[in-house]
């Protein structure tokens, strides 16, 4: 009983340990009129939070030990959740940061945050699901699913989630999942706040049409030797944009994009996910029953 006491409080004191040392990079970002959130002190002057749960442009950022300094919003994305915001002291000590490509189910991992005064707290847990790359609701795209089994007490979103090693593996977030925890890896926090900094915005490549899946009739597939069996209908073409530029008209049927048969269940960004801004794409379509197609040349749906 004594070994296993002395294992038990030796592994609790390594956590504790683990959860001051990683600690040092959380902070608290206190907006004038809303809740407290979490966020990572990630690089030089740059913090890092979740989109969802901060709108102000100016927050004041608590360190520990007392110290505090004011951020402005650098950018945000709303599609991965994230937002940054630029310290104007350093005051920071910023994130060793690890790869969560390296986590495997059953992992240990610890989720830090820090309260609105600026205290410490950590809740624990171990990865229950991993797999590949996946694309949120709004369309981001997150290098690998992750999600740890691990409570995320009110303000944890926008923190650090940590590995036994004491690296940051990404940051915590129940805003784009319908409330269920994952993780925002490293590689993806990277690179958005890469774009960030760089551009002020995520390029996202758009055509500007609103679509409705329908089947083809099966006289209109003979006639023209089409492989596909359904289309989507454009019911709605944005003002000014690419597909009202290039030619694209409400009532077109999109049967492909690129050459290629398109899925009867995507949408307007999932036609061009795999595609760059300012990239000319052809979109095959049916108007007035004769196949044309079209060259759409991309535009920008995240330039402000």
């Amino acid at each position: 009983m004594a070994a296993i006491r002395s294992i038990s409080n030796e592994l609790s004191e390594d956590l504790a340990r683990l959860a001051e040392v990683c600690g040092q990079c959380v902070v608290t970002l206190q907006p004038k009129d809303a809740h407290a959130v979490s966020g990572v002190a990630w690089q030089q002057k740059l913090v890092v939070t979740v989109n969802h749960a901060v709108r102000a442009e100016e927050v004041t950022v608590l360190f520990g030990e007392g110290k505090s300094a004011v951020a402005h919003l650098k950018g945000r994305d709303p599609s991965t959740d994230l937002a940054i915001f630029t310290l104007e002291t350093d005051e920071a000590t910023y994130a060793a940061r690890g790869d969560a490509g390296q986590l495997r189910i059953g992992n240990f991992v610890l989720a830090l945050a820090r309260t609105r005064r600026g205290n410490l707290t950590a809740s624990s847990g171990i990865i229950s699901g991993v797999m590949g790359p996946w694309e949120t609701w709004q369309g981001g795209q997150i290098d690998r699913f992750v999600r740890p089994d691990i409570t995320l007490y009110r303000g944890y979103s926008g923190g650090p989630l940590v590995n036994a090693r004491g690296e940051v593996v990404g940051i915590n977030t129940s805003g784009i999942r319908r409330g269920t925890p994952v993780l925002i890896p490293t590689s993806t926090v990277t690179r958005v706040v890469d774009e960030l900094v760089a551009k002020g915005h995520i390029a996202r490549p758009y055509l500007g049409i609103a679509l409705q899946p329908v089947p083809l009739p099966e006289d209109l597939v003979a006639k023209l030797n089409l492989t596909a069996r359904y289309g989507l209908l454009i019911i709605h073409v944005e003002n000014h944009s690419p597909a009202s530029r290039d030619g694209l008209m409400l009532g077109d049927i999109v049967i492909e994009i690129a050459g290629q048969t398109i899925a009867p269940v995507a949408t307007g960004h999932h036609l061009v996910a795999n595609h760059q801004v300012g990239e000319s794409v052809a979109v095959g379509i049916v108007r007035s029953g004769e196949q044309r197609q079209i060259l759409v040349t991309l535009g920008d749906r995240g330039k402000p």
